[in-house]
């Protein structure tokens, strides 16, 4: 059974730091592409950076890139969201999402993880 587990979520003020985990079952995470994804309340959901733990090519929005990290512990079967300078508009529920290769696009993501809330406070 295909399963992805978050963890990590919190509260925390503007500025800090959060890293989410997800640990994968079910399949190998080097015959994929993992992304993690955010949706904010009223919002629709959006990418927020990919993988290809096989080569360890990353993937990012321009919103993130150099505060976000992805990365991923293959022996593990787990990957990470390291979030540095957070700001009040990344709060939302964060998801991370298996595919079959590299994407930003939310529809070529088949299996998904319940979601870890994020909220950045002021």
């Amino acid at each position: 059974e295909v399963q992805l587990v978050e963890s990590g979520g919190g509260l925390v003020q503007a500025g800090g730091s959060l890293r989410l985990s997800c640990v994968v079952s079910g399949f190998a995470i080097e015959n994929y592409a993992l992304g993690w994804f955010r949706q904010a309340s009223g919002k629709e959901r959006e990418a927020v950076a990919c993988i290809t733990p096989e080569d360890g090519d990353t993937y990012y929005i321009n919103d993130v890139k150099g505060r976000f990290t992805i990365s991923s512990d293959n022996a593990k079967n787990t990957v990470y969201l390291e979030m540095n300078s957070l700001n009040p508009w990344d709060t939302a529920v964060y998801y991370c999402a298996r595919a079959p290769w590299a994407s930003m696009a939310a529809d070529r993501y088949d299996f998904w993880g319940q979601g870890t809330q994020v909220t950045v406070s002021a």
